[in-house]
């Protein structure tokens, strides 16, 4: 763990590095540069070969740590198992719903607990009304 650590305190300083080279580039509109002597190492043109050989080495530097890093990170999360204590279960059977409606199941209460009669004796036809005349009908005689 302490490598991990080691690296990526290492990377932040490279990033920091990074992004203090880029901003001392002369960009178009002149930027943070600084100019040097005229002649030698310093010149415009050795600052300018200079700040862009130390981007590309940073900026490769960067990314090979985030590669390493990343590497580094799955394998040590890998092999952990995945802690499971405050896992819920569910119940067994899930509790019915007291406000769905009823699906065809019989409704349990007192009725239930007596038998119910073997056959049901026939009922009788009811015998109907004899029917009266509509007075608003077409056919009725007053």
């Amino acid at each position: 763990m302490s490598l991990f650590i080691f690296l990526t305190v290492v990377q932040a300083l490279v990033a920091a590095a990074l992004v203090g080279v880029i901003l001392i580039q002369k960009s178009e509109g002149g930027g943070l540069g600084v100019g040097g002597s005229p002649a030698g190492f310093m010149s415009a043109r050795g600052a300018a070969d200079f700040l862009t050989r130390a981007t590309t080495v940073l900026a490769t530097l960067f990314v090979g740590l985030s590669i390493v890093l990343a590497a580094l990170a799955v394998g040590t999360t890998s092999s952990r198992e995945i802690d499971t204590s405050l896992q819920r279960t569910a119940p067994a059977v899930p509790a019915p719903d007291p406000l769905a409606p009823a699906q065809g199941l019989p409704a349990a209460g007192p009725a239930e607990a007596q038998p119910a009669p073997a056959s049901p004796a026939p009922a009788a036809p009811a015998k109907s009304a004899p029917a009266k005349a509509d007075p608003l009908a077409g056919g009725a005689k007053q």
